[in-house]
This record gives C-alpha cells, sequence and structure tokens, in this order.
C-alpha cells in the first residue's frame, strides 16, 4: 500500500517508517521543515511538505493514498498552555481525512491516548472517557469522531498510545523525570508511588500501527500497552540507582513545584488492558519493558536526559 503518515519523523513515527517499508509498504511523509524532509528522504520515504494546519495538502496526500495514519499533534502548543488548540488543529485535520476518504473503504489509523480513561482501573478497549471539558475528553472527541468515519465507508481505527513510549533517543516523559532528578537531586514520586503508568517500547507501538493499517476492522480502538502498569515508585527507583541520588516521596500539594508541568498528571493511576487489540492484530511486544529499559543506561548519558 501507499500510506500516508503525519508526524513520519517524530518519535513514533520514526519508527514507523522503517516498519512500514520493510513491511513491504510505500510511504508518503507530511514534512513541516527541510530537517524532517531530509530525514524522511533518508529512511526511504517520499515526502509530502507542510504541516496539518495544511488542510489542502492532506486533502491532496490522502485522496491519493491507500491509506493514511495520523500520527501528527501539535504537542508544542498543547503543552505551553494552548491545549484547546492542538485539539482543534486535530479535529480539522480528522475532518479533512475523513472528507478524503468517504466511501473509499481505505483504511485510517489516529493516535490517541489512554490516560483518564478507568482511574485506578484497567481501562480496555472498550472503555471511553466521562465528556468533561477536560483535556483528555477533549482529545476522545476527537477519536470517537475517527471511529464515526467508519459509517462513512472510511476502514477507520484509533491507536491509543500509552503515556510513555519508551526507548533509547526519547525526549519524553522518561528524559524529563530524569532530567528533574538530576536537577533536583532526588529521584521523586508522588505520594506512596504505587500508581501506575502504562508502557509500550516505541518498536512495539510502530508495530501496532502497522498491523492497524493492514487489518484493524473499521471501527477498532486498540490498546498500545505492553505492559499493563508500571509503579512510578519504581521508576524511580531505578533513576535514583543510575544517578546515585536518594528516592523519596513528594507531596501531591508540592507535585507540580517539584515536577513542573509533569506533576499535574505523574500522580494519576493509569493502568490499561490491551488484551482486546492482542486478540484481534495478534500484536505480540517483544522489546524491552520500561524498567529493563531504564536500566540499559541509555536515559542517563543522553543529551536529552542531561538537558
Amino acid at each position: 500500500m501507499r500510506i500516508f503518515v503525519t508526524g513520519a519523523s517524530g518519535w513514533i513515527g520514526s519508527a514507523l517508517v522503517p516498519e512500514l517499508i520493510d513491511a513491504g509498504h510505500q510511504v508518503v511523509g507530511l514534512a513541516r521543515s527541510d530537517a524532517s524532509a531530509a530525514a524522511l528522504t533518508t529512511a526511504g520515504a517520499e515526502v509530502v511538505r507542510g504541516s496539518i494546519d495544511d488542510l489542502g495538502v492532506l486533502r491532496d496526500a490522502a485522496a491519493a493514498s491507500d491509506g493514511v495514519i495520523h500520527l501528527a499533534f501539535k504537542h508544542d502548543i498543547a503543552f505551553s498552555g494552548d491545549f484547546q488548540g492542538a485539539v482543534e488543529a486535530d479535529r480539522r485535520a480528522v475532518d479533512t481525512f475523513g472528507d478524503a476518504l468517504a466511501g473509499t473503504d481505505r483504511p485510517f489509523v489516529l493516535a490517541s491516548g489512554v490516560v483518564g480513561l478507568k482511574p485506578g482501573h484497567p481501562a480496555t478497549e472498550r472503555d471511553t472517557p466521562a465528556v468533561d471539558g477536560s483535556p483528555v475528553s477533549m482529545r476522545s472527541t476527537t477519536a470517537e469522531a475517527a471511529l464515526a468515519l467508519a459509517s462513512r465507508g472510511v476502514r477507520s481505527s484509533v491507536v491509543r498510545l500509552s503515556p510513555t513510549c519508551h526507548g533509547e533517543g526519547d525526549h519524553g516523559f522518561m528524559a524529563t523525570l530524569v532530567s528533574i532528578a538530576r536537577a533536583k537531586g532526588v529521584s521523586g514520586y508522588i505520594g506512596d508511588g504505587t500508581n501506575r503508568w502504562s508502557a509500550a517500547h516505541r518498536l512495539d507501538a510502530a508495530r501496532l500501527f502497522r498491523l492497524a493499517v493492514e487489518k484493524a476492522p473499521a471501527g477498532s480502538v486498540l490498546h498500545g500497552a505492553a505492559e499493563e502498569g508500571v509503579a512510578i515508585r519504581d521508576i524511580a527507583e531505578v533513576i535514583g540507582r543510575h544517578l546515585d541520588v536518594p528516592v523519596a516521596s513528594v507531596s501531591p500539594e508540592a507535585a507540580v513545584d517539584h515536577f513542573a508541568w509533569l506533576g499535574s498528571f505523574l500522580g494519576v493511576d493509569a493502568p490499561v488492558s490491551s488484551t482486546l487489540t492482542h486478540e484481534l492484530l495478534d500484536w505480540k511486544p517483544t522489546h524491552p519493558g520500561l524498567l529493563e529499559d531504564l536500566d540499559k543506561g541509555h536515559y542517563f548519558h543522553s543529551p536529552a536526559a542531561a538537558a
């Protein structure tokens, strides 16, 4: 298949492009910068220049493809305070893809998230978050719109990703926790640290997206969780050991002061089941789990971890 991928040079996308090419697909990647375009060309993908705000570019690229995987999201403005703006841009892109693919039975795969689905209990692919105006529910509305495209003749599916998709070169949450622990001289967790985050290695997540675009039935919800839940205290202990700093609890009241923007949801208990995904697509994660990956040491000598 000829597959159009947004976010193709990003953290998951840069793993997905070779995954797709190795499986015999032709990849067309959206690039908004010269650096992204060069990376995609080197990886063997065709390049379309533009951003997710260029709706005409998205429409034409989707119409010329056999399927679309939409990974891009405006994380830069989302984490700087304009989450609603990021969600609205994402929804416009999804609507554009829907119009381009309607009636074709071609696949459309959207990346979403699992945090907030069912706090304190393993969320399944059948669970949906409450519609309460929170950032999580705002983004989930876009996911529901993507799934609804199945009624318009699109083989749409949604991959809900774990909060941490880890691996060497990660600039995300785990690298941020390492950076905070290094700067504060203590590896912290919130409360008793027993709250859990699901996790998946980025290479396993990339494989799931390939399987989804190849064979996920229309209207499928998939969970990119190789591990149901890893306790945040266990993560803090590995970080403390590698940095040779003490491991300590941070009170919920002091969480934002200590962890900055990460403090607002580091204490969320968000275990996730992916049993239905395994059964539906025969997805079998094979790469290291989160704690094993942390223990490999690359998070502690990378530029991201030292930033």
